[in-house]
């Protein structure tokens, strides 16, 4: 099994940490009331940015466990900037949301730094997945009598 260094559970840290307070300071004063009277999709990204912040926390204490977390971050952040920054900065259609935007989700670019690959490899890619099906129940053996 791959050992993952104690400097790099720290930058794992540290990269939870920067979601967590990230979102914190934006999304968590949204959460205290405001949600209701928010459009239905911005009420639903603002809990479901909300759910990340605390997730991140979790990724603090637990950071190899919660590596999905970070998976998650940088592929919506990468799937956002190849299909709408991307083309809106080739258009010349840059707005300042659009470009506040992208320099959060380019912050993103940290997380494949700290990422233990080897680990990752070990883990989730060659590692036995976990069984599809129950498995068939055992014949109860009759004790004799």
């Amino acid at each position: 099994m791959t050992e993952v260094s104690t400097f790099r559970l720290y930058l794992l840290r540290g990269a939870y940490l920067l979601i967590a307070v990230g979102l914190a300071v934006e999304i968590w004063p949204a959460m205290a009331g405001r949600v209701s009277s928010m459009e239905l999709q911005q009420g639903t990204v603002t809990c479901m940015l909300w759910a990340m912040s605390v997730l991140a926390l979790l990724g603090v204490r637990y950071p190899l466990r919660m590596l999905p977390l970070l998976f998650f971050e940088m592929v919506w952040k990468s799937a956002w900037l190849i299909t709408v920054a991307l083309p809106r900065w080739s258009n010349g259609q840059m707005d300042y949301g659009t470009t506040q935007s992208a320099i959060a989700c380019l912050m993103g670019v940290i997380f494949p730094l700290v990422i233990p690959w080897r680990y990752v490899i070990e883990n989730y890619l060659t590692a036995v997945g976990d069984r599809w099906l129950t498995p068939a129940p055992r014949p109860h053996r009759r004790q004799a009598s």
